[in-house]
């Protein structure tokens, strides 16, 4: 049998016709080879057919979900095993459909039975469900070899090199017969790093070439295996005055089958390098439509073709040097550690390409519904953007589950070399509050600064056809990416520019009037006047500010000269790489166990500070407790921030300065200093239980030093006062403060009432709820006479 339609396959068990059956060799492999767990465990049968190796998983005592694209055949199994528990009999085409029905937790056993050589994309399927095993769990293929098999049907299996293909990347093989049946017992993680490579060295003075890229409905990119051991992309040299487009399109036919017309082919880029010392020029065409049924044409040239889904190809082996780099210039990222290459872009004015799985839609939709669910997404406009812009498209190198995470979870796209991330796709809960904050109307032109492609088109799609977005960043490598995302997948409103955002939009592309709505998507230490300035009156600027270490996304309604603060979300960026960047001064503590980071004004003297804290640490209870449900703290580390003189902040680098400190590692704690002495707030576990709910803890006053009790008192005072007038039972109901921002020429005098932060460009007043309650006055300590570490 070499059925490759649905149809066929549907005829086949309508008319009563079976596969080979499980033998008592395959049975006993299963068994000793893959036994379930204790207590049972969850199994997949991947073309389940009739049912026949589905019922025997369930008798080992698994949990089974079959899967067949053949709904005559789960008719058969449902009426044959009808009898049977523990069998979920499922319609699905492992290739083409949403996954939706498998289970969403994975499977300690995936088997995949005399139906692999069947499958058309098998490297993409067999990764897929590689990825939904379990810690430990095994993906067993039972296949026929062409060593024992038949010539006329050595279609239905595989030789020892795509034996070796499948194989590859697994942490563990064992390869077992069951009576001239290969079974590969694979266990992972499944991953091969991708590796660059060339081929054979040539004997030409220089070489050129055209490669195509080709995506499927579902986005996914045709390659080949050649017979080099490597992937490819469809392509190969020009004949004679041939244009590269042309080239391209002959290519991919001569060697795909498929058919593309040239006015669907654009020269995106000119890609030059050298093949071992020989210069080498590839024009990158991509093929924005095609026909006809994929085939290997040159099946001496190549093993076979498939289509790979973007986010695999970071681990799929060896792959083709131009071809590498030929879909970095596409999807940039989504294969890392790539040779040096120039590129010479080329083509203008190309229509956007379609295509996306239906479980992308799927779980865009349920990713919108979790922020509307939230509250994060009052507006239509808003919602429709989360329903509607791609954002798998602009985040290519995750799986679209990470790609469509409705929690707190950022996919980050780049990390400088240190390993901290300098580039990101943020929360879609915290894109859409910040987005709302702007309140914009229809046609509003827009300033977004750190770009990325997917929060511009959230932007450009909320304020609707006529309105635009100008996005800027200093990254050139990011703003290649959003452009060549936004030119794939976006609406055609958002105009990405390289530069410093610090520097505002380029004169040129600020609308009459100024924008109506400014967002920062980097956390900002100060507040650039440009940005106010751009603004048009009455216009909102939302951004991530950092106050005393601490971040929240804010909006500011412009009133001439003066920011007026609207509305504050807990939040976190990645920091500022321009010219306003600015590294907090740090001092380590202990050998460096411990540290004082000063996030708002200059380091001061530590001298005899560390004899201190070799000294008997001083402890005061607050007598201020909270609970799991209410035990959001962030509006009182902003208030002590903002409002106590000289707040620093408290790091604990080693596990060693737990015991000193009772403040776990990589933990801060908000702090002021004294005079050769140091407190510190920290929340103790004061009640325990099996319960969550009801557990408990209190926050304690911690010092250091002769002046520590007096400092300690502060804070005590410090935390009262935050509960009696700005802390509420609901997390979500903290009082925020009336904050005000002005230029930073600003005297005094001319200031309202309320605590003052002073940047380098603004001026910052708090007014606090309850502060015209008396603390404690601040505690003299004297001013650092050296030079701090940088951070």
């Amino acid at each position: 049998m070499t059925y490759t339609a649905r149809d066929e396959w549907e005829q086949h068990f309508s008319d009563g016709r079976n596969f080979r059956q499980v033998g008592e060799r395959e049975r006993e492999l299963l068994a000793e080879h893959t036994p379930a767990p204790d207590g049972g465990g969850r199994a997949l049968d991947v073309g389940c057919g009739t049912g026949e190796l589905a019922v025997y998983l369930a008798s080992l005592g698994y949990t089974v979900d079959a899967i067949d694209f053949a709904e005559s055949a789960l008719a058969r199994a449902r009426e044959e095993h009808s009898g049977v528990e523990g069998v979920h009999w499922l319609h699905l085409d492992i290739e083409r459909d949403d996954p939706a029905p498998l289970h969403e937790e994975g499977y300690e056993l995936v088997v995949m039975r005399l139906m692999y050589p069947f499958v058309q994309d098998r490297g993409r399927v067999l990764h897929g469900l590689g990825e939904r095993l379990r810690d430990g769990g095994a993906l067993v293929v039972i296949t026929p070899v062409t060593a024992t098999t038949p010539e006329e049907r050595r279609a239905i299996a595989l030789d020892e090199d795509e034996i070796a293909v499948l194989a590859a990347g697994w942490k563990t093989v064992e390869r077992l017969d069951a009576d001239g049946l290969a079974v590969l017992v694979l266990r992972g993680p499944c991953h091969s790093d991708t590796r660059a490579v060339e081929k054979r060295p040539t004997t030409a003075h220089a070489l050129t070439g055209a490669l195509a890229v080709v995506t499927d409905d579902a986005g996914r990119v045709l390659l080949g295996r050649s017979r080099r051991g490597m992937l490819e992309l469809p392509g190969g040299k020009t004949r004679g005055p041939e244009g590269f487009a042309a080239a391209a399109v002959r290519e991919l036919a001569e060697e795909t089958g498929l058919i593309a017309d040239p006015a669907d082919a654009y020269v995106l880029t000119m890609l030059v390098d050298d093949s071992h010392g020989i210069p080498r020029l590839t024009a990158v065409v991509r093929i924005t439509a095609w026909t006809g049924t994929l085939t290997n044409e040159e099946p001496e040239l190549f093993d076979r073709w498939e289509f790979f889904d973007l986010h695999a190809l970071a681990c799929v082996g060896d792959v083709f040097v131009p071809a590498a780099l030929s879909i970095d210039s596409v999807w940039p990222g989504v294969i890392p550690d790539l040779p040096p290459v120039v590129s010479y872009p080329l083509a203008a004015g190309r229509p956007r390409v379609p295509g996306e799985p239906g479980e992308a839609v799927r779980l865009r939709q349920a990713m919108a519904q979790t922020v509307i669910d939230g509250g994060w997404a009052p507006s239509e406009p808003v919602r429709d953007a989360l329903r509607t812009v791609p954002r798998h498209r602009f985040a290519p190198e995750v799986n679209l589950a990470d790609a469509y995470d409705g929690g707190d979870r950022a996919v980050v796209t780049r990390r400088d070399e240190t390993g901290t991330a300098i580039s990101s796709v943020s929360a879609a809960w915290l894109q859409a509050d910040m987005i709302e904050s702007l309140r914009l109307q229809p046609g509003a032109v827009v300033f977004e600064a750190g770009s990325g492609g997917y929060n511009a088109e959230l932007l450009a799609h909320a304020a609707g056809p006529g309105g635009r977005v100008v996005s800027v960043d200093i990254d050139p490598w990011v703003i290649g990416r959003t452009r060549a995302f936004l030119t794939e997948a976006g609406s055609g409103r958002v105009t990405a520019v390289e530069a410093d955002a610090a520097l505002g939009a380029p004169v040129h592309l600020v609308p009459r009037g100024g924008f109506d709505g400014s967002m920062i998507t980097y956390n900002c230490w100060d507040i650039i006047p440009l940005w106010r300035d751009q603004l048009a009156e009455g216009g909102r600027l939302v951004l991530p500010l950092e106050m005393g270490g601490y971040t929240r996304a804010i909006e500011f309604e412009r009133r001439g000269e003066v920011l007026h603060a609207r509305h504050f979300t807990y939040c976190g960026f990645v920091r500022d790489q321009g010219q306003q960047a600015r590294p907090a001064p740090v001092v380590p503590l202990l050998d460096a166990a411990l540290a004082l980071r000063f996030d708002d004004g200059p380091a001061v003297c530590t001298q005899s500070l560390e004899e201190a804290l070799r000294g008997r640490r001083h402890e005061v209870a607050t007598g201020v407790t909270m609970r799991a449900a209410n035990s959001y703290f962030g509006s009182l580390q902003l208030f002590a921030a903002t409002t106590v003189p000289g707040f620093c902040r408290l790091a604990a680098h080693q596990e060693s300065a737990e015991a000193v400190t009772g403040i776990a590692k990589d933990r801060y704690a908000p702090a002021i200093l004294g005079e050769a002495s140091l407190a510190y707030l920290i929340h103790v576990q004061t009640k325990d239980s099996g319960r969550r709910e009801d557990k408990e803890w209190e926050w304690f006053a911690y010092a250091f030093g002769e002046q520590g009790p007096e400092l300690a008192e502060r804070l005590v005072a410090t935390v009262r006062a935050w509960d009696r007038h700005i802390r509420a039972e609901a997390n979500h109901e903290h009082a925020d403060p009336v904050l005000t921002v002005h230029p930073a020429g600003t005297p005094d005098d001319a200031l309202p009432a309320g605590d003052v932060l002073d940047k380098v460009n603004c001026r910052l007043v708090f007014r606090w709820p309850g502060r015209d309650v008396v603390l404690p006055g601040p505690v003299e300590r004297p001013v650092a006479d050296v030079v701090a570490e940088g951070v």
